[in-house]
C-alpha cells in the first residue's frame, strides 16, 4: 500500500502527497499523487495510472474521505498520470478533470464525457477549490507540448509534474535531503524528457518569480527551501532535448 504524508496544513488547507509503494510491480514506474484539500473538498494531482488506483484509493480512504474529491489536475496525457480516470468517475461521475485543451480530445479515451473536462487554455487559469484559488501555470514541452502546473500561492507550494522529478528506490526520503546527490539522479531524466530549452528557459523565469516554499514532483522527491531555487537554477543552466549525456552543453 502507498504511504500518505501531510506536507502542509493550515486549518482545513491542507496538502497530502501519496507516495512510496514498496508493493508496486518493479515493471511500473512510481508516481507521487497529490491531494489539495479545503475542508470538505479536495482536489487529486496527477491521480495515477489504473493499475495503482487500489492503492491510491485506499491510502485517502485512510486520510478522509474519497467523495470529498470533486476535481483533478492532470498535468499532461500520459497514461501514468491520468489512465485511472474512469476508476474514478465511476466512483464518482460528478468528478471534473483539469486538462490543457490540447488534451481534452485525448484523455476521454481513459473515460469521461465532454461534461467531465475543463479546458485549461494554453496562458494558464485560476482554480478554484472552496475558498482557494490557485493557478493552472504553463509548462508546456517540459516535457509535454501541452503541460500545465499547479500553483498554491497560500500554502506556496508548486505541483511540478515531470519537472524536477528523479527515479528513485523505495526507501528514499520523501524530501531531498542532499540536494548535490539527489540531483545527479534527476540528470539523465531531464536531458532526455524535456524537450524544448526555449520552454525550459520560459518556465524558470516564470517559477522564480513565483513564491515557493515546496516543489512537488510527480515521480521522487520533494524540494524545500533553498532547495526550490538550487533546482531552478540547476535547471536553467542544463541542456535537454537530447538523447544520452553530452560531452559539454
Amino acid at each position: 500500500m502507498k504511504a500518505a504524508r501531510t506536507i502542509y496544513q493550515n486549518g482545513g488547507h491542507r496538502w497530502i502527497v501519496i507516495t512510496r509503494d514498496p508493493a508496486r510491480p518493479d515493471y511500473l514506474i512510481d508516481t507521487n499523487e497529490y491531494l489539495i484539500t479545503d475542508g470538505e473538498r479536495s482536489l487529486l494531482c496527477d491521480p495515477g495510472g489504473s493499475e495503482i488506483f487500489p492503492a491510491v484509493f485506499a491510502t485517502i480512504s485512510s486520510e478522509c474521505n474519497p467523495r470529498d474529491i470533486v476535481s483533478v489536475f492532470s498535468s499532461h496525457q500520459d497514461p501514468d498520470i491520468i489512465s485511472s480516470l474512469a476508476l474514478w468517475l465511476e466512483f464518482n461521475p460528478d468528478i471534473r478533470c483539469y486538462a490543457s485543451w490540447l488534451w481534452t480530445g485525448f484523455i476521454p479515451h481513459f473515460g469521461g464525457t465532454r461534461e467531465t473536462f475543463i479546458s485549461i487554455p494554453d496562458e494558464g487559469m485560476p482554480i478554484e477549490l472552496g475558498r482557494l484559488e490557485m493557478d493552472a501555470v504553463p509548462a508546456h514541452y517540459l516535457h509535454s507540448s501541452g503541460n500545465f502546473h499547479l500553483h498554491d500561492p497560500a500554502a506556496r507550494i508548486l505541483f511540478s509534474g515531470d519537472v524536477g522529478a528523479a527515479l528513485l528506490p523505495a526507501d528514499a526520503d520523501i524530501f531531498v535531503t542532499d540536494f548535490d546527490r539527489h540531483i545527479r539522479q534527476a540528470d539523465a531524466f531531464h536531458r532526455r524528457w524535456m524537450g524544448s530549452n526555449e520552454a525550459k528557459r520560459d518556465w524558470c523565469e516564470r517559477a522564480a518569480r513565483l513564491e515557493i516554499d515546496m516543489l512537488c514532483p510527480q515521480h521522487g522527491a520533494i524540494y524545500q527551501g533553498q532547495d526550490v531555487q538550487r533546482f531552478i537554477n540547476w535547471f536553467d543552466e542544463l541542456h535537454v532535448g537530447v538523447v544520452g549525456r553530452p560531452s559539454k552543453d
